[in-house]
């Protein structure tokens, strides 16, 4: 797991905020930039395709085995693409684009292919310690392809920097190659029909047969709104702010890259501890409310005219409430899943989780160029508001997991109702 972790976190900033350090040295407009990062957006739309990598086994390379061969396929995909964007550069900008779209949509499939992997090959009791690793193999890769490509592309160009990405991903493959099928009996389909309502209707169907239409709705507008905040700070907006306040590429990687990653693990840790005391409920709470807050540091960095120490503590906050809310929402959204299907609704549920701030994120520079960066963090803030309003709907409605309620947490046909 912490080399799939590695795998999965190796081409999200090559997609997106590390493109666009490179899409602004090449003189891009912000609008542009922000709309071209936003490749990553491959990431909030892979449940459409999600049946796809749970039900057909690959030809040849399915050989391996049903989540085995999707990861080898979608890593040499992801290292295909990254050589042809160092081929190509934003010199050839349409094609360039493109490529560039294939490389985020092969990511977000090894994405839904390790996240299936991880539920299925240990038993709910273990998958604290898998996520945990997962996640330390995940911030590594954010280092090597945020802070290592930025120092690199201050000493080396842009082509060179991505060819080098896409060496440092032969490590995950020589791991899947290593590593075990998950022991999990996949029912086979006859017809096509059979296979269509297996893959596609029942796993949305059982979502709403397990929690009753109102509910279930309810959840997937929280599922919406919880991690807005966040996700809205993607889309390539950091990198020209960063820039525009006085930052070098080297100082914004050693700092939001090596030590904000770092910060982030102790959040991601302290998450962990505060999950395994308390259940998922109030963490989960928290690392939403913390999430918002964080986002309003930016506004104090605002005419920061380069002062390293000031980046510092805004990062190591951001940082440690991200790691802190991602942890307890993988865990909410884990709970929520049913293992007949996998990859499709625990990839449903990550799209979802990540979809409107991606769109925020998308639209972020032309929002920018109209209000200023102030403007834009207190929008990425106040969003968060609707979110901890549902949250406090959903809390007498259902169980959200821990440590002393059933294994599969908030399933309601275990226990997941109030009693």
């Amino acid at each position: 797991m912490f080399f799939f972790g590695f795998a999965s976190g190796m081409p999200f900033l090559l997609v997106a905020g590390t493109l666009a350090y490179w899409l602004t040295e090449n003189g891009l407009e912000l609008k542009n930039i922000t709309l071209i990062a936003s490749a990553g957006l491959s990431y909030t739309l892979k449940f459409l395709w999600a049946p796809l990598v749970d039900r057909w086994r690959l030809p040849l390379i399915g050989r391996l085995g049903q989540r085995r061969g999707w990861l080898l396929f979608a890593l040499a995909v992801v290292i295909v693409g990254l050589l042809l964007m160092a081929h190509l550069t934003p010199g050839r900008l349409a094609p360039f684009v493109w490529v560039t779209l294939m490389t985020a949509f092969a990511g977000a499939t090894l994405d839904i292919a390790v996240d299936a992997y991880r539920i299925e090959i240990a038993p709910q009791e273990s998958q604290g310690a898998l996520l945990a690793t997962y996640s330390l193999g995940y911030r590594i890769a954010l280092i090597i392809t945020g802070a290592l490509a930025l120092m690199l592309a201050d000493q080396v160009s842009w082509p060179l920097v991505y060819q080098a990405m896409a060496v440092v991903m032969l490590v995950p493959v020589v791991a899947v190659l290593l590593s075990r099928e998950p022991d999990v009996v996949r029912i086979r389909m006859t017809t096509w029909g059979e296979g269509l309502r297996e893959g596609v209707v029942e796993p949305f169907v059982d979502f709403f047969r397990r929690f009753g239409a109102a509910l279930a709705i309810a959840l997937f507008a929280f599922i919406l709104l919880a991690k807005i905040s966040d996700q809205s700070l993607g889309g390539g907006i950091m990198a020209p702010f960063y820039l525009s306040q006085g930052f070098t590429k080297t100082e914004i990687g050693a700092v939001s890259k090596i030590w904000g990653v770092w910060v982030g693990l102790v959040g991601v840790f302290i998450a962990g501890i505060a999950v395994a005391r308390w259940g998922v409920k109030w963490p989960l709470l928290a690392g939403i409310v913390l999430g918002a807050i964080s986002n309003l540091l930016y506004v104090w960095l605002i005419g920061a005219d380069g002062d390293v120490w000031k980046l510092t503590l805004v990062i190591s906050g951001e940082n440690l409430a991200q790691g802190f809310q991602g942890t307890t929402l993988v865990a909410f959204l884990s709970a929520l899943v049913n293992q007949r299907f996998t990859a499709t609704q625990y990839a449903l549920f990550s799209s979802l989780v990540m979809l409107p701030g991606k769109l925020l994120g998308a639209v972020s520079g032309g929002i920018v160029e109209q209000t200023g960066y102030g403007v834009y963090f207190w929008i990425t803030a106040l969003v968060a508001i609707p979110a901890v309003a549902l949250f406090f709907w959903l809390a007498p409605r259902i169980r959200f997991g821990g440590d002393h309620e059933p294994a599969s947490g908030i399933d309601r046909s275990v226990g997941g109702a109030p009693d």
